[in-house]
């Protein structure tokens, strides 16, 4: 692991990992934040009213998938995943976050656009940890240079195969060459004696 990684992926995760157990400390004024993102929701996708009424639980399991997630990327272990989770529960976060910010006056505007910027920012730096394969190749990476050596593998044994065949089939000739003049000889020397 690179410096850079064992430096940033820790410094990436404390943002998320605080914000996780705020979360969890305020489950009530978290819950009050996503009720009308989750009546918005269930308008939209009915399947979704279930969620209404749970907010508190939705917003637990936010701050519990922040924190959870923001130590695995932060001790660099299943990072891609952690991050791809850190980056749904962010995007929830943000658009909860702008929607109930206070927009009356041009400061509280201004505040509001910031941490709309911040929380970007924080997706678009948790998206490029999703990607990140620390230098060794990802799974799809693996997979199609292995169907690429099958590949190879198998036109390699066709052609062995297509080899052998035509030596096989020379030898042969040859040999039902031999068996032809030693019969001519021997059918010579019968009528011919």
């Amino acid at each position: 692991m690179s410096i850079v990684r064992l430096a940033a992926r820790p410094l990436l995760a404390t943002s998320f990992i605080a914000t996780g157990f705020d979360r969890l400390r305020h489950a009530d004024e978290t819950a009050a934040s996503l009720r009308p993102l989750v009546q918005q929701t269930e308008s939209v996708l009915p399947a979704a009213g279930a969620l209404v009424g749970q907010e508190k639980t939705i917003a637990r399991v936010i701050g519990a998938a922040q924190v959870g997630a923001g130590v695995l990327l932060g001790m660099g272990r299943f990072s891609r995943l952690a991050a791809a989770l850190l980056a749904g529960t962010t995007a929830v976060n943000t658009l909860v976050e702008y929607r109930t910010a206070d927009s009356a006056t041009p400061e509280a505007r201004r505040v509001r656009r910031n941490r709309l910027l911040k929380n970007l920012s924080l997706i678009g730096a948790v998206m490029l940890a999703s990607v990140d394969t620390a230098g060794r190749p990802g799974l799809v990476w693996r997979a199609e240079h292995l169907a690429a050596d099958a590949r190879r593998n198998v036109r390699s044994i066709g052609k062995g195969a297509r080899r052998n065949a035509e030596s096989m089939g020379k030898d042969a000739r040859k040999q039902l060459k031999k068996a032809e003049r030693a019969v001519r000889e021997a059918t010579s020397d019968v009528v011919g004696s």
